[in-house]
């Protein structure tokens, strides 16, 4: 016992002398080569809670302290911030011999996607993969699109069995976790692949999910449940891939214009076949990749038009006065959605108040002065970008929390285009100044814009022809954000009430 009270009164004066060391540290003179640094009590954990609860309420705090550029610890790593159109221009248009994505976000990914792809493999293969999967996304196949993902909208609304009646309520992050996953698995994936996503995927894509969590940045290696279960769902998933790979490639199939398909037809520069193992790893990396973006953001877009039924109205009029033809809405083409604006602002919107995700790492590979300032951002460090705080920056968004869609009609932004060029040290995208970026910029913004924007807009105009949305309590307000994963969401369960609209819609029985 007494051995055991002198290790207690031990460990308890070491832990003292730590977090007075600390605070000492923090005390002394910086360089002014030095961004500022936001203090903290506790070594190495850091500022790893007031960041973790709320990220953009930190930023914001921080920012209004120290402006755009400031440095904070997260569980050992220095991590220096730069907000505004400079920030978002130095990071994420940085140059790859200055900063690295890899050496952040390979660890965490690579078991949930697999090897050989993504930042598991040379920037240079990732461009030529990230031309692969464009070409499975061209027009033709986004026209294609629209009528499967319409149809599986009205599937999921008579099947199953959330939508009985004439009302009801509804979880609405759960209901569109699970629509979101049906159409990208219909557009995208291959027929083979829909089939299995009722029952065998479904456990699958959980227990692989569960390989996104925050400590896996740390310790992906860790003998945890979760991700074992990963390592076992991954393991299985590209099983199937390969078995459906296999299957086309002996003859056992038609070919048609899905995405498995697409990447079987292609070679690298070299002229090497994409190895099958890297066509299913691809495909489990678009299934993943895709579902968060589109599930969270679609979430966001019902709760709010529950909480405006005015503007579920108007998306409802524009569809009947420029889409009815004798009075009678007809299946959606993807032509039509050009003639939908205020749909297509509801998603601008939704995408800029609801980032999915709040920060954007790379890290720094070798000394970088900050041009304008006298800050040298050293190799120890990871720069943080967070196009989050720009989008609800008052200076290009007035009133910049409120969700409005009615805000774009009066804006002329573009969003830039992504100018790929081939080169390790050339910059990549010139959208990068944008205050608008869901969807990041440089080298690493996402490729699946154009289907994350096809994908949402069909799921909410097909569900807004079905159905008018309500809050519980009748008030504008919408659930707050859920910062504990990843992938910001609305706080678990979002719940909503729905009234059917007894339109002569396609599909109504």
């Amino acid at each position: 016992m007494d051995t055991f009270l002198r290790f207690c009164q031990w460990l308890a004066l070491m832990t003292v002398v730590a977090v007075v060391g600390n605070i000492l540290r923090q005390l002394l003179p910086r360089s002014k080569s030095e961004p500022p640094a936001v203090f903290h009590w506790l070594p190495v954990v850091g500022n790893a809670v007031s960041y973790g609860t709320d990220p953009y309420k930190f930023f914001t705090e921080n920012r209004e302290k120290f402006g755009d550029i400031f440095t904070f610890v997260l569980l050992g790593k220095k991590i220096t911030c730069y907000f505004g159109l400079d920030g978002n221009e130095f990071i994420l248009n940085g140059k790859q011999s200055d900063l690295n994505a890899e050496e952040i976000y390979g660890p965490l990914t690579t078991p949930v996607f697999g090897s050989d792809i993504v930042y598991d493999c040379p920037n240079s293969k990732l461009m030529e993969q990230k031309k692969f999967v464009k070409f499975g996304l061209t027009q033709r196949a986004l026209e294609d699109h629209v009528p499967r993902i319409e149809g599986e909208v009205f599937d999921y609304i008579k099947g199953s069995g959330v939508f009985r009646g004439e009302s009801g309520t509804f979880d609405v992050s759960k209901t569109l976790s699970e629509i979101t996953i049906f159409t990208a698995g219909r557009a995208l994936q291959g027929d083979e692949v829909r089939a299995k996503l009722t029952n065998e995927f479904a456990s699958l894509y959980h227990d692989l999910d569960m390989g996104f969590q925050p400590a896996n940045f740390m310790l992906p290696w860790a003998p945890l449940p979760y991700n074992r279960r990963r390592d076992a769902a991954h393991a299985k998933m590209r099983g199937i891939y390969l078995d459906i790979i296999k299957k086309r490639r002996d003859g056992g199939s038609e070919e048609r214009s899905d995405m498995i398909w697409n990447l079987m037809n292609c070679q690298y520069k070299d002229g090497r076949p994409i190895p099958d193992k890297e066509i299913a790893h691809m495909m489990i990396c678009l299934l993943m990749a895709g579902q968060h973006t589109s599930s969270s953001a679609s979430s966001w877009m019902i709760l709010h038009l529950a909480s405006r039924p005015d503007i579920t109205e108007e998306l409802y009029e524009e569809q009947v006065q420029n889409l009815a033809g004798g009075g009678r809405l007809g299946p959606l083409q993807y032509g039509d959605l050009d003639k939908l604006p205020l749909l297509r602002n509801v998603v601008k919107e939704t995408l800029r108040v609801h980032s999915s995700i709040h920060s954007v790492m790379r890290k720094v590979r070798k000394p970088i002065p900050v041009p304008g300032t006298s800050f040298v951002v050293q190799a120890d460090k990871v720069l943080l970008a967070s196009p989050l705080v720009t989008a609800l920056d008052e200076e290009f968004f007035p009133n910049a929390k409120h969700w409005d869609p009615h805000r774009w009609e009066s804006r002329a932004d573009k969003d830039g285009e992504d100018e790929e060029e081939e080169g390790g040290d050339v910059p990549i995208s010139k959208g990068s100044r944008s205050p608008y970026l869901p969807f990041g910029a440089g080298r690493h913004r996402c490729i699946g814009e154009k289907f994350a924007y096809l994908n949402l807009s069909v799921i909410v105009a097909t569900m807004v022809r079905e159905f008018r949305f309500y809050t519980l309590d009748g008030k504008k307000t919408v659930p707050r954000t859920d910062y504990t994963s990843l992938f910001s969401r609305p706080v678990q369960p979002a719940m909503a009430r729905w009234e059917r609209r007894y339109s002569q819609s396609a599909g109504k029985e």
